[in-house]
């Protein structure tokens, strides 16, 4: 039974195992010595690509003296106190990531830490699609709000699509127009909180 509410029916953990690989946040569970109980399929991902900290079988590592100095005192501080905090790694490459240190205790359980990684973009791809068919947008404006909500500024936009300034200024005017939007940032911190869509393969994982 739920905690919050006893009335919930109890849900397996193989189940709660794949609604967590449907968000769109890295996420881990560790032990007070970086052993890994749980990681789902989009930390396991980010931790295959080029990041700050690296997974081996069970045990995640952390190359980075910098950072390894910045994670322990966060772990020590949830596992002892109970206390959450966020962290930046960068690692040699000075790739910068967000990691949220967030402590779980059950009584009679031993202690574990939820590492919950930053977002790797704004916006996902697959979402911005379903938000794209929903106010009929055409293949092109959809290009273009993609752009838009990776950081690019109309005038690169122009550049990457061989098109006049004034064609994507007339496209991003469209876009407005089409969601109902006073200007393209709200377009865009619309599309930034939108839920995500995994992908078939992930969400089936």
């Amino acid at each position: 039974m739920s905690a919050l509410n006893p009335r919930l029916p109890v849900v397996s953990s193989a189940l709660l195992a794949r609604m967590l690989n449907v968000l769109d946040y890295g996420i881990l569970m560790v032990t007070d010595e970086l052993k890994v109980m749980y990681a789902n399929q989009v930390a396991l991902v980010e931790l295959q690509a080029e990041h700050p900290l690296r997974l081996l079988d069970a045990q995640l590592l952390v190359p980075w003296p910098a950072d390894a100095a910045a994670l322990h005192k966060a772990l020590a501080s949830a596992l002892r106190f109970g206390g959450q905090s966020m962290v930046t790694l960068s690692g040699p490459s000075r790739q910068r990531v967000s990691v949220s240190v967030v402590p779980l205790r059950e009584a009679g359980e031993a202690p574990a830490t939820l590492l919950i990684f930053g977002k790797d973009r704004v916006c996902e791809e697959l979402s911005v699609d379903a938000f794209a068919r929903e106010h009929a947008l055409t293949l092109t404006e959809t290009r273009v709000l993609k752009l838009l909500c990776a950081g690019r500024r109309p005038g690169d936009i122009a550049q990457v699509q061989g098109v006049r300034l004034t064609t994507v200024r007339t496209q991003i005017g469209c876009i407005r127009a089409k969601t109902g939007s006073r200007d393209i940032g709200a377009v865009v911190n619309r599309v930034s909180r939108l839920p995500p869509l995994p992908s078939l393969m992930r969400s089936a994982a």
